[in-house]
């Protein structure tokens, strides 16, 4: 059963986003962070009061406009036009996962107590994320400078009924999805709207179900390269720890010993122990050299996004000890947008090595014996002919996506706001790679898997052979051709949700 996380704004893990988002684990804001809310709320609403010094987002216009002075009267009503202005995305929606992850973090944000709205903002946005409120937000439209304004403009808009959102698969005007789920619209009070709208969540969502997923891939990697090297008739010398502890890489490290772990008990390998191959090639030699350097930097990504997810990244932050509402620059995407644009060429390469193991295996000219492109009857079948294809224009499409975003930059707001993060960008990018990376890893132990099964009565490793089993019971052996489509698509969201992982796993033992 999956369990609920109350929200402090200090504690809030990359697990915790993917149990809420992906598995749909409910949330609650917890009780100091309430009191927290509450005494920010407090100094916000004396400084409305006062009528003193101009506050950005409380009584002044905002960007260029920071210069504009607002009544007090009318403090309200600037937060709803702040929305409606800003909510102008274009393009595809935003996966739905994405954005309910983007909803638990802006939540987690405010109940940090530094943004100044009331404790009910958050209880309302935690409400529609629990009862299944999902708002239409596209894709397209955030530079990742002063946060993703116009995907969290989207995202709010709901909560004060205006906007559209997802409930029970139908797409509803704001106060009717609200509505339909027995909730009440806010009336949104001085900087309350700026609260909902200035931060890096979309971009963090990216980031956290991005950790998630690339490092399920990283294990991934080392079971489909295991599978490869048995049917390839590999060396295992390479794999021994005192190379890799000699180097001093931990992921490094971790990938060989998982590979030689899921080779331990293999006939296979039995059976050409005395060969007379020197070396393999690097795809499967220096597979854990370059596994290794995609888990190092996952674990840079896992170092951002960890901070960003606790992170008060309003503007201005309310400081409740200092008395103060202080302008900053803590929306900024940039550290989001390095690290998206890591996971990206991260990933990318795992696909990258993996597809060169791939062409090995189906290459006769490569593959020490095993039958051209894995079939039996080559010319009547294809075999896994245009799989190799699939997986060639993946890696390439990959090599276009993984050109980092971070490094441009637009001026926007007139001037004001003169250097941005593509952050959005960077995420969108990402999520795309990943997808891309799964597929091929699928094709990989699709065509390790057949491969293995051309040197019976020999046998893989424990762990190989549980893959294999478990590829299996997704998709049959190749004998006459067949639309493998399907197939892919089961593997990779295997890979995706875990699945495999823990079937070789149950057999093998804990993979590093």
């Amino acid at each position: 059963m999956v369990t609920g996380h109350l929200l402090t704004g200090d504690d809030l893990t990359v697990g915790d986003v993917w149990s809420t988002a992906v598995e749909g684990a409910p949330a609650a804001l917890a009780r100091d962070a309430r009191e927290r809310m509450a005494a920010a709320r407090a100094l916000v609403e004396r400084v409305a009061e006062s009528g003193g010094d101009h506050t950005y987002g409380v009584n002044t216009g905002f960007g260029r406009f920071v210069s504009r002075e607002i009544p007090r009267e009318l403090t309200g009503e600037l937060q709803l036009r702040l929305l409606r202005s800003h909510a102008c995305g274009v393009g595809e929606a935003y996966p739905d996962e994405i954005v309910r992850a983007a909803m638990l973090l802006r939540a987690n944000t405010l109940a940090k107590g530094c943004s100044g709205a009331r404790p009910a903002v958050a209880e309302l946005l935690v409400e529609c994320l629990n009862r299944g409120v999902l708002p239409h937000v596209p894709a397209r439209g955030s530079v990742g400078a002063s946060g993703d304004l116009a995907p969290l403009a989207h995202l709010a808009l709901p909560l004060v009924g205006e906007g559209e959102a997802w409930v029970d698969g139908d797409r509803l005007p704001g106060a009717e999805a609200l509505a339909r789920v027995r909730l009440e619209p806010l009336e949104l009070r001085a900087k309350e709207g700026l609260s909902l709208i200035n931060g890096t969540q979309f971009m963090a969502a990216f980031a956290a179900l991005g950790l998630v997923r690339a490092r399920r891939l990283a294990v991934a990697a080392d079971v489909a390269c295991a599978l490869s090297l048995e049917a390839l008739q590999g060396s295992r010398r390479s794999l021994l720890p005192r190379i890799h502890e000699l180097r001093g890489l931990p992921g490094q490290c971790d990938s060989a010993a998982n590979v030689l772990l899921l080779l331990e008990g293999s006939s296979i390998n039995e059976a050409h122990r005395w060969c007379d191959r020197v070396q393999d090639a690097y795809s499967l030699r220096c597979a854990p050299q370059v596994h290794g350097a995609v888990r190092g930097l996952l674990a840079y990504v896992e170092g951002v996004v960890s901070a960003e997810l606790n992170a008060a990244t309003d503007n201005p932050l309310v400081l409740v000890e200092e008395e103060e509402l202080v302008s900053n620059g803590n929306f900024h995407g940039q550290p989001l947008a390095f690290a998206l644009d890591a996971l990206a060429m991260a990933v990318a390469e795992l696909a990258s090595i993996s597809e060169r193991r791939l062409e090995r295996l189906v290459n006769p000219s490569l593959s020490d014996g095993l039958p051209p492109f894995l079939t039996g009857e080559g010319g009547l079948n294809s075999g896994f002919m245009i799989p190799q294809y699939v997986a060639a224009s993946l890696v390439s499409e990959n090599k276009a996506l993984a050109h980092p975003a971070s490094v441009d930059s637009i001026p926007t707001s007139a001037g004001q706001e003169d250097h941005v993060s593509m952050g959005n960008a960077a995420g969108l990018k990402a999520w795309q790679v990943l997808a891309n990376v799964e597929r091929s890893l699928a094709i990989e132990l699709l065509a390790g898997a057949q491969a293995v099964e051309f040197l019976a009565p020999l046998e893989p490793g424990a762990g190989a052979r549980a893959a294999r089993a478990f590829v299996r019971s997704l998709s049959p052996r190749l004998r006459d051709d067949r639309p493998l489509s399907a197939d892919i698509e089961r593997v990779a969201g295997a890979i995706r949700d875990g699945s495999l992982v823990d079937a070789v796993e149950a057999e093998a033992g804990p993979l590093r």
